[in-house]
This record gives C-alpha cells, structure tokens and sequence, in this order.
C-alpha cells in the first residue's frame, strides 16, 4: 500500500523549494547587477584612455613622437592597450598585443558601445573610435583601446562561489524553520488526531475544544463536533432500539415458551390442544406484524421506493377507512368526523396506511364522548392532513421522540388494548418521508393535532424518486 508523505514534510519541503527558488533568483540578480556595473565602469575608464589617447595624438608631432609619447603613457597603465591605424597602416600598437579584426563591428552591436573577447586564459573588453586630425585632409585615424578585465572576472568568480555557499546554507536553515513552522503550526491537529483517538463507543460525549484551536481548525472542530452530537444522538437511539426490540420479541417467545411447555407437562383433551395452538397463532401473527414492520422502515432507511403513483383523493380514502373503524368508534363511543377534500400524488395503499395509523391511535386515546377529526386542506404548495383528537396532553418533552421504534411515553405499562409493537408512527412518519413530506405533531391543552403535508405535483415525486434511484447507483 502506498504510504503518503505527512503534511509536515510536504510543507517542509514546499518552504525549501520556495525559499531556494527565491535565493538563487535574489544571487542571480547581484551577479547580474554587479557585473552590468563593472561594464559601466569599463565603459567609463575605456573613454577616458580614448580621450587620453586623442590628446596624446594631438600633442605628437611625427609617427615616431607619437610611439614615444603612447610608450611613456601605457607604462604607467598597467593593463591598457592602445592601437593607432591610418586607414591600413599602424600608426602604433602595443607590443605583444593584437587586437580582434571585427572590434569595430563588435564594438557597435555589443551592449553599451563596449567589446569583450577573450584569447586564451585571458579576457578583454575595447572599444573603437575614429579620429579626424585638426587642421589636415588626411585619412582619419582609427583608434582601438583595450583593458584586461581578469581582476573583475576573478572578483566575480569569488562572489558566484560565496552566492552558491549562501544560497545553500541559507535553503538549510530555512528548511529548518519551516519544518519547525510547520510542526508548531500543526500542533491543533495532532491534538484533535489524540482527541479523536480518544472517541470511542463508551465516549461519545466528547468533544473538540474549538476555541483552542486556531481560526482556520476552529471550523473544522465544530463539524466534528456536530458530527459527534449526531453519531451520539444515532448511537443512543440504535442502543434504545436494541433493548426495546430484545424486550418486544421476548414477550411473545416466553408466552409461547410457557404455553408450550405447560401444555407438555401433561396429557390434554383435543380442545385444550386447539385452544393453545390458537393463541400460539395469535403470538405467531404478532412476531410477523412485527417483523414485516422492520423490513418495511429497513426499506424506509435505504431510500424507500413508491411502487405505484397515482391521483388519490384523500376524501374518500378517509371516509373508508371511517367506515372500517366504524364499530371501534362506536364501542368506544367516539364520533368520527371528516372535512375538506383534495388530491394527493402517490402510493395508495402506503397512503392508506400512514392514515390508519394516525385514525387507530387517535380513536384509542380518545376519551369516550369526544371527537376524532380529520381535515383536508389543499393549496397550491401541496396538501396538509390533519388529524385531531381530544385527551391527554402529551408532554413537550416526549414529542422529538414519538417517532422513534419502540418508543411509548409510559415505558412502564403497555396499552392493553393494542397489539401492536410501538412502530406505527416511524411507519407513518417513513411513508410520508417517501412521499418527500413531513410529519408534526402539536399537542396543548388535552389537544393532540398530527399533520401530514405532501407537497403538490406527481412530477415531483417522480424526480425525487429518480433522483434516489441515480444517487444509489452510483
């Protein structure tokens, strides 16, 4: 597997390379600067002996005083070369010395009117002027004036070596800055690492100090954080669930464990066997409910999928499902009533159900005498159903949870007159989500009110459920 590098050594690295990139460049410019100074300086000086050389010109009087006067000026010019031409005949030249053919030539093209060349080991910049003499028709002369410039290559050799040495030394120390930079800098992160380290299934509750951390960490810190609240919230729920869901399968196996092995314990008429393996069945049909209940809301957590759409008119929906619960509203003597129509894009039968639900636990906490209410409104934004009832007020508290499997207000007692396993509401709750609906509740002054909104258009629901199935796939 491959291992990647850590983000100190990548800094590291990248605060070397940057500052040995800007150190070359910053020596690169001082030696280009100083050497385009010593050819100014070149320049200047080779002028001068072109102006001295003219004058000396000036004050000869024949070829062989002109040779004599230059001898007498070169000797007290240590590295000055001076030659004198008259159309092609030398009027004077340094001993030893010969100058190039194209000077002239190099002299016009080269960068600030100076030449460099170099013979052998050594090096020389000239220049080259003509020269009319005062007074006369003659030919002009041509002089050339050379100066050996090895001091200033050797001083620049010298600087190169010195630049290169502190360019190195320089990139080494700014390597160890910046790994020191950058392990300090980090420090925030190794702390959250050995504090996430720390996080197990047992501590969830621990949390990043986000105003230890530096502004740019801080953010990162209070996503953890967030994320570690809902892992908790998730964590504390699954656990709950768990439990709850040990304790609903354990109640139907003992029964059917007692029954069962009371009924072994002695011989027994045909109708005792009928009666008990009746109300085994009745324990079966429960664990079944139970069990189709948890694949649905499994199915529900994946992404649950409409297997049909169609226009449902809640109306009649509502109204034959009064007509089922008709004679349990009439034992209980509680009066169903119904108002207001509209449509719904959907599944009907999963409609169906997320409405009996509701209809079943409000008849059921209904005290005798009052009154279960559905009401439909419609509006262009979708369709809200309400359902009512009158009873005891359910506690603010409770309310974030009664959705939750298995969750019932008083955990202490069951509602003896229900079979049911407490997964009504997350079936209903995950019915309308599938819808891209959402479920309240509101409960105040022995008023409990369940709306359920679905949102208008069966386009819509067809694009959200497109949409899953895409998100799926890939």
């Amino acid at each position: 597997m491959r291992v990647g590098y850590s983000l100190t050594t990548r800094l590291t690295v990248f605060f070397t390379l940057a500052s040995c990139v800007v150190l070359v460049g910053l020596g690169t410019l001082v030696a280009i600067s100083i050497d385009q100074h010593f050819v100014e300086l070149d320049r200047d000086a080779l002028r001068d002996k072109i102006h001295l050389t003219r004058e000396v010109i000036g004050k000869a009087q024949s070829p062989e005083d002109l040779q004599v006067r230059l001898d007498d000026v070169l000797h007290s010019h240590e590295g000055l070369y001076v030659s004198v031409l008259q159309g092609a005949q030398p009027l004077y030249s340094t001993p030893n010395f010969q100058f190039p053919q194209d000077l002239t030539t190099r002299t016009q093209t080269a960068r600030l009117g100076v030449a460099s060349w170099q013979t052998k080991d050594r090096e020389y910049r000239g220049m080259s002027e003509s020269v009319s003499l005062p007074g006369t028709t003659a030919t002009p002369l041509q002089i050339w004036v050379a100066l050996d410039i090895a001091h200033h290559k050797h001083f620049m050799q010298d600087l190169i070596w010195v630049l290169v040495g502190y360019v190195a030394l320089a990139t080494l120390v700014a390597g160890i800055l910046g790994w020191w930079a950058a392990k300090n800098g980090l420090a925030p992160l190794r702390a959250m690492r050995s504090r996430a380290m720390a996080i197990t299934a047992q501590r969830l509750d621990e949390r990043m100090p986000t105003q230890e951390f530096p502004v740019e960490m801080a953010d990162l810190a209070t996503t953890l954080n967030e994320m570690l609240r809902r892992l908790k919230e998730g964590f504390d729920r699954l656990s709950e669930f768990s439990s709850d869901l040990a304790h609903e399968l354990r109640t139907p196996i003992n029964n059917l464990m007692t029954q069962t092995q009371v009924t072994l314990s002695q011989t027994r008429s045909p109708g005792e066997y009928r009666d008990i393996l009746a109300s085994n069945a009745e324990e079966y049909q429960r664990l079944a409910r139970m069990i189709a209940d948890m694949l649905f809301l499994a199915k529900a957590d994946h992404g649950l999928i409409l297997p049909s759409l169609e226009k449902i008119a809640v109306h009649d929906e509502a109204q034959a499902l009064f007509d089922f619960y008709e004679a349990l509203a009439e034992e209980k003597r509680v009066q169903l009533r119904l108002s207001g129509e509209a449509e719904i894009s959907g599944d009907r039968l999963m409609l169906r159900r997320a409405l009996s639900n509701l209809l079943s636990n409000a008849i059921r906490y209904t005290p005798s005498g009052e009154d279960v209410v559905v009401d439909i409104k419609g509006d262009l934004q979708g369709t809200t159903v309400n359902v009512l009832n009158t009873g005891l007020t359910i506690d603010e508290q409770m309310i974030p949870r009664l959705f939750d499997r298995f969750f019932r207000a008083d955990k202490s007692r069951k509602q003896l007159d229900s079979d049911g396993a407490g997964l009504g509401l997350s079936i209903t709750q995950a019915i309308v989500h599938a819808h891209r609906g959402h479920i309240s509740v509101t409960s105040s002054h022995g008023k409990t009110c369940f709306s359920m909104f679905f949102p208008d258009g069966l386009s819509a629901v067809k694009h959200a459920t497109q949409m899953d199935d895409h998100r799926k796939a890939h």
